[in-house]
């Protein structure tokens, strides 16, 4: 067993009683003194240093109870001081190696490593803290065990830098970003420094007071977008700084970050969506984004990735690019090119301008409501100047949204100034879901959604038709679920081929006859398997089971008609031993065709006419 480093004990010290000793100082020198005068304040102190003694006790104990190993198949950690416990993470179950480190642990030479396991909310294991070559081996190690490594002395695969941002690029990525997180605190500063420095300026303003407040609103708009892209700058720097994208055997490693450094793995086979995402100022210049999303608990999660969203699961594969070069990347990692969409019907065009309106004239309302009751006159009637925008905003939103059905894939597309294209596999899609609000039932469409195992999509961040016709959503839903069935289908085919090559078993061929069969069945003397063994029986030719699955399925069923489907006694039981697609369900999605209506396409109806806009 393996411990923490030596030096982990006095920065967790300090780290913890940091906090505590601030607090019982402040109070000794404070409310204390009333409790016994100077003797009080003493005994406050006194306080102090009990408590941080107490607090190194702690961690001493910490670190001589808590011990790791690495063994052949799992990652064992025991821990607690009070209370033992011992976990066993299974190499195939872990999503993510992440190692962290801020300023003061890289001072020290110390990181942290997180495990990250498919559909957890939160990190199932971490080391805090090891130093910085033993965290990169322990990266390494687990990468290593998880293909299967069995010598230590086995060369490391190839690895390919596919992305590196530089300095001109990270200065754009800050340029192109807004952090509209701080508009209710700039609203509060602004309304509350805005007298007191028109004081101190000498800047004639006009005195009626419609053209004050105008001039007011004008002035707070515009502090609030310079703040929002002032955050939005220094975000994307300290998040990006030194951005690298390596591609090592099957994952991807990154290295990011500038006060909190961040090296992280994303496994190839764990990709749940990838997210191609733009605004109009990247869209005006070339440049786009590239988000993946895992099943895992992306590193970082309680702050953001730099773009002003969450983590949840997802991580920028690049932060920005030109648009052609993330388009690249896409097609490298899933081999599946930008396809053409088909959008929503032609009347939701004024569906989306009278939204707009309806927003605007209820906030006519409340300024004229709001006008009765205050001292001043409220310029009301603003907002009904906007109403042409409302309608510029409703066709630039219903042009911006589409989805697609390309040959291995789920494509979507929503927003106007935050457009996100999203990539789905088939075969990680978990449920499908049509639904339709009160308000789309009166205007006779639906949206479809293809549900993923990825954390993010508990948040609605799934590939999403919005707004389509309810013949087309029904056809379209019952499409992926024929996709989906065919894609399992077709990579448990493929895994079992693939153990066959591996113990050197040829799968029977639909198109030999019987005496063919019984002459192939002699052992090979060389292997020591036979080349027929009793669980491999040969299967006639299938057909498809759906001829009407929409666009493709013409070339599917001739797929399923010149392939075998090969039967395997003994497939139930070694599928469970096999966890190459973790936080899939594939076994159990396909036989959960029973009675819930959210599952494989049943209509769901809601009153919540927003659920289907990303507020775009």
């Amino acid at each position: 067993m393996t411990r923490l480093s030596p030096l982990s004990v006095p920065y967790r010290a300090v780290q913890r009683s940091a906090s505590v000793a601030f607090a019982l100082a402040f109070f000794a020198f404070t409310g204390g003194t009333a409790f016994g005068g100077v003797l009080g304040g003493l005994g406050a102190v006194a306080l102090v240093g009990v408590a941080v003694l107490g607090i190194a006790g702690y961690e001493i104990a910490y670190f001589r109870r808590f011990e790791y190993e690495l063994t052949p198949d799992t990652l064992d950690i025991r821990s607690g001081v009070f209370s033992r416990r011992n976990r066993e993470i299974p190499y195939r179950r872990i999503q993510n190696v992440d190692i962290s480190r801020n300023v003061a642990q890289r001072l020290v030479g110390i990181a942290a490593v997180n495990l990250e396991t498919a559909g957890g909310g939160e990190t199932e294991g971490s080391l805090r803290f090891v130093s910085y070559e033993e965290a990169r081996r322990i990266q390494s190690e687990v990468a290593r065990l998880k293909r299967g490594g069995k010598d230590g002395d086995a060369p490391e695969p190839e690895q390919e830098l596919l992305f590196e941002l530089t300095p001109r690029e990270l200065a754009i990525v800050g340029a192109l970003s807004f952090d509209l997180r701080l508009p209710g605190l700039v609203f509060v500063f602004g309304s509350t420094a805005f007298p007191i420095v028109a004081s101190y300026v000498d800047v004639p303003l006009p005195t009626g007071s419609a053209a004050a407040a105008g001039v007011g609103i004008v002035a707070l708009v515009l502090l609030v977008t310079l703040v929002s892209w002032a955050a939005g700058f220094a975000s994307a720097v300290v998040n990006y700084y030194g951005f690298r994208l390596t591609r090592v055997g099957d994952e991807l490693q990154y290295e990011r970050g500038l006060l909190q450094r961040y090296n992280g793995s994303i496994p190839l086979d764990k990709l749940q969506t990838l997210t191609v995402e733009d605004n109009p100022l990247k869209r005006r210049f070339g440049y786009a984004t590239l988000l993946v999303e895992t099943a895992g608990y992306a590193p970082g999660s309680d702050g953001t990735n730099g773009s002003g969203r969450a983590s949840r699961g997802s991580e920028a594969a690049i932060p920005l690019a030109t648009r052609d070069r993330v388009l690249g990347l896409v097609s490298d990692l899933e081999g599946v090119e930008m396809p053409t969409f088909e959008g929503p019907p032609t009347r939701i065009r004024r569906r989306y301008a009278v939204r707009y309106s309806l927003v605007l004239g209820a906030a006519t309302l409340a300024l004229y409501g709001a006008n009765r009751f205050l001292p001043q006159e409220i310029p009301w009637f603003v907002p009904l100047a906007l109403v042409p925008v409302a309608v510029v905003a409703g066709a630039l939103q219903w042009r911006h949204r589409g989805y697609a059905l390309a040959e291995d894939h789920f494509v979507t597309r929503n927003g106007f100034w935050k457009r996100e294209t999203r990539v789905v596999p088939y075969y990680r899609v978990q449920t499908v879901i049509e639904r339709r609000t009160i308000f789309q039932r009166r205007w006779r469409v639906s949206t479809v959604t293809a549900d993923t195992a990825g954390s993010i999509s508990l948040v609605g961040g799934d590939a999403t038709a919005v707004d389509i016709e309810v013949a087309d959503a029904a056809e379209l839903r019952e499409t992926l679920n024929g996709r989906l069935r065919e894609a399992l289908s077709a990579r448990r085919e493929a895994r079992r081929q693939s153990r066959q090559a591996a113990l050197g078993i040829r799968a029977a061929e639909p198109d030999r006859d019987a005496d063919a069969s019984d002459s192939g069945a002699v052992t090979d003397t060389e292997s020591g398997v036979s080349e027929t063994p009793a669980f491999v029986e040969e299967a006639e030719p299938t057909t498809a089971e759906n001829e009407d699955e929409g666009e493709g399925g013409g070339e599917d069923e001739g797929e399923n008609e010149s392939e075998p489907e090969i039967e395997d006694e003994d497939e139930g039981e070694r599928e469970g031993e096999e966890d190459e697609d973790e936080g899939e369900s594939e076994e159990t999605e396909v036989e959960q065709e029973a009675d819930d209506p959210f599952i494989w396409g049943a209509s769901a109806e809601s009153g919540d006419d927003e659920s289907d806009d990303d507020g775009r």
